[in-house]
């Protein structure tokens, strides 16, 4: 019998349905996963919210600083919002890119956008418990700041408001993004999109801003440790700063170091010399206060926000590019010619009012509650006025409360504890100042000195404030006379003039001196000695009225009145205005507008505007090179300037000079001429009853010729500055006057009407003496 055998099929395997499955799953997580990255690039049914268009991605945009640049090419300061400059690849020193890559991303050369390993490694780590770490890669910080992917404004969608969802919302965005960014950029420019975005704390956006606010450099200039200091701020730019927490930020260095050793930047034992070593900072934050030219800088801006609004730009975040005619040098010494003579002044006025308060009237008395009343001129009281409704006792209160205060001095700030009303009547003991540099023949102001210290007083006196010029404003008078046929030589008697006013009054001006020599003067020598019965007797035979036709037309625009008075400078000017007026006197007569911006460039160096100042033919050649000699004279021996500009500050070539004092010598001035630079200097104490007692020493040769006279004395000495010592240029066609009074006068005589036209007239009005 035959025994059949039972065939045994071999039992199916379940592998291959398992593999099946998983495959399925993995096909439909990834469809799951295209489809839903998709929706959330178009933002499908409005759930996930917008991301950034492409013409957002091919221009992204950040706040950028406004750079104002000096003529010979130096960065005076900046305009801001966010401190940021941003820097060229091209910059940036090696040891950075090494210090950021090993720290922060170091397959950033191998990814595209997002790092699978890095991702892996945070699931891992998610999965078992771990610390996840960073799996960002700069590509996606970048799209995360640039475009503010976590912003509000793109993420309104309705699924964003649930929150698990919400982070993956952000995440996708960013890994889109970041795709897109690299292709669109190279790894060069995303690396300088990451340093220049950054907020490195301390007002420094960007690695060039956080360059020069932490260690004073460019870029290119820091050193291996300094690098990654900087770097260590990505972590956490509070927690880490090397000012407020250098422990932290020392620890954290060591930490940018040591990875950079580990992925082979840095040699071993360079890292040991360096771990122990302590941060060497030099802490800048850049604000208005600190820098070169701040009283320029803040008139400036006056001129550009109105230049950015008509034009359609952001002066604080569009990055312009604005060169000025300021010279740096010229800058520099200008505001230190200021401080060493107003340190000393300053001391001098200290002494001279030791034992009381300066605030007096026409008779050096004391005005009674001065500070009281001036306090009520302040910010600080109208704001204690209005938030206690006007009750008088609460407001005082506050004004008398002392409290702790960072104060001015010439040494150097100092703390105390002071009240508002302290403060006050302190800072009206100090003496303030203007100076201008200006290039005549194309109206380039090349120093803008606005006061003594621009973070304490805020005031501008070159272009802001106007105060009387006393006898600098007497050229004007003299140009008219010149225009109407009188010359250098012409000579007047040094005698009381009375002239009728329309009051039925008298003005009867007295010279310096309270006498009269009853001298011959010429003109030039008037002028030279600022003799006040000469310029009354002008005054009266030209009209008020032509005296201020003649300052209108040489660029005085503050309002001038027709008075007699006029003559020896009582109406109100700004130094800004005078110092253009006097370049008309060097430039052959043409008056031109005093102008400090020539171009502006965008942020991609485009020229975007450029400026040419107004001119107008105010003299004619031969007048204005009239008055050049004749204001030579006050440089010359017998002139109110020549001891001090050729003994004290060793002056020996031709200028050109007027000096002036107002009234209780509340203005000291001084106006200084060479061929190819105008200056004029103003010093006084903030109000018109703050002033020296005398006028030995409250004069203009005094309390404002010695910032001229050391100015000059500085750029002389820089030999890379162009600045003439030649004789002024006479004018090409000969000279209608004899210059030589000598031979001109010989024989002339007076005007008789002089001698006895308004002698022994009645009611005086008695003014002040005037240099």
């Amino acid at each position: 019998m035959t025994t059949r055998q039972k065939t045994v099929e071999p039992k199916k395997s379940f592998y291959p349905k398992v593999v099946s499955a998983l495959w399925i799953l993995f096909l439909g997580g990834f469809a799951a996963l295209v489809i839903y990255i998709y929706a959330v690039s178009i933002n499908f049914l409005n759930l996930f919210g917008e991301l950034p268009n492409m013409r957002t991605l091919e221009n992204p945009k950040s706040a950028l600083s406004s750079e104002l640049y000096s003529a010979d090419n130096q960065v005076l300061g900046k305009y801001f919002r966010e401190n940021r400059t941003p820097a060229d690849y091209e910059e940036l020193p090696e040891n950075l890119v090494q210090a950021l890559v090993a720290t922060e991303d170091v397959r950033f050369e191998e990814h595209s956008g997002i790092d699978p390993e890095a991702m892996a490694r945070v699931a891992a780590a998610i999965l078992t418990g771990q610390s996840k770490g960073g799996g960002s890669t700069l590509t996606q910080q970048v799209a995360k700041n640039l475009f503010r992917t976590r912003g509000d404004e793109l993420n309104n969608g309705l699924l964003n408001s649930v929150p698990g969802l919400r982070t993956l919302i952000h995440k996708t965005k960013e890994w889109i993004m970041s795709v897109k960014l690299e292709q669109s950029y190279t790894k060069k420019e995303i690396m300088v999109m990451y340093l220049n975005i950054f907020e490195f704390g301390s007002n420094a956006f960007g690695i060039k801003s956080a360059s020069r606010t932490f260690f004073n450099k460019n870029v290119k200039d820091l050193t291996v440790e300094e690098s990654a200091v900087l770097v260590g701020l990505f972590k956490n730019p509070t927690y880490y700063s090397p000012r407020f927490n250098p422990e932290n930020s020392k620890m954290r260095r060591n930490v940018v170091l040591s990875q950079m050793v580990k992925y082979g930047f840095l040699p071993e034992e360079e890292f040991m010399k360096l771990k122990d070593k302590d941060i060497d900072l030099d802490y800048r934050v850049e604000n208005q206060n600190i820098g070169l030219a701040p009283y320029f800088r803040t008139e400036a801006s006056k001129f550009l926000l109105q230049w950015c609004r008509e034009n359609g730009y952001d002066l604080y975040a569009d990055g312009l590019k604005i060169y000025t005619t300021i010279d740096s040098r010229m800058q520099q010494y200008a505001e230190q010619a200021m401080a060493e003579h107003m340190q000393n002044q300053q001391k001098v006025f200290f002494e001279h009012w030791k034992g009381r308060n300066p605030w007096v009237d026409r008779d050096n008395r004391e005005i009674k509650n001065f500070p009281e009343v001036a306090i009520k001129r302040t910010d600080r009281y109208r704001s204690l006025n209005a938030r206690f409704d006007g009750n008088q006792d609460s407001i005082n209160y506050y004004l008398n409360k002392k409290v702790p205060m960072t104060i001015f001095t010439w040494n150097g700030e100092e703390e105390r504890m002071m009240s508002p009303m302290d403060s006050l009547k302190y800072y009206k003991h100090f003496l303030q100042a203007g100076f201008m540099a200006m290039e005549p023949q194309t109206g380039h102001i090349k120093a803008w000195v606005g006061g003594i210290n621009y973070k304490h007083f805020k005031y501008d006196h070159v272009k802001q404030g106007a105060r009387q010029p006393g006898s600098t404003f007497k050229p004007f008078l003299y140009t008219a006379a010149i225009e109407n046929g009188y010359y250098p030589c012409y000579e007047v008697i040094d005698t009381k003039v009375c002239i009728p006013l329309p009051d039925g009054n008298m003005w009867c001006p007295n010279n310096a001196d309270n006498k009269y020599s009853g001298q011959k003067f010429t003109l030039r020598k008037a002028l030279a000695e600022s003799v006040n019965s000469v310029s009354a007797f002008l005054v009266n035979k030209l009209g008020a009225e032509t005296l201020v036709k003649t300052a209108k037309r040489m660029g005085i625009t503050t309002p001038l009145d027709p008075t007699p008075s006029l003559a020896l400078g009582t109406s109100d000017v700004t130094l800004y205005d005078m110092v253009g007026a006097y370049s008309t006197f060097v430039n052959g007569g043409t008056w031109i507008e005093p102008n400090f911006i020539t171009r502006i460039e965008d942020k991609h160096g485009n020229v975007i505007a450029e400026f040419a100042p107004k001119t107008v033919e105010a003299l004619s050649e031969e007048t204005a090179y009239l008055m050049v000699h004749m204001l030579k004279a006050a440089a010359e021996p017998g002139g109110t300037a020549y001891y001090g500009l050729r003994h004290r500050n060793g002056l020996k070539n031709e200028i050109g000079a007027k000096t002036g004092t107002t009234q209780n010598q509340s203005d000291g001035w001084f106006m200084g001429l060479t061929p190819n630079l105008v200056c004029g200097t103003w010093v006084g104490g903030e109000d018109r009853s703050i002033h020296f007692r005398s006028i030995a020493l409250g004069q203009g040769n005094k309390m404002a010729m010695p910032i001229y006279g050391a100015f000059m004395q500085k750029i002389y000495a820089d030999k890379s500055l162009d600045v003439s010592k030649d004789a002024f240029p006479k004018p090409l066609a000969p000279l209608s006057v004899e210059l030589d009074c000598a031979k001109y006068n010989q024989g002339v005589q007076i005007d008789s009407t002089q001698q006895d036209e308004f002698l022994n007239l009645p009611t005086e009005i008695d003014l002040d003496s005037d240099i």
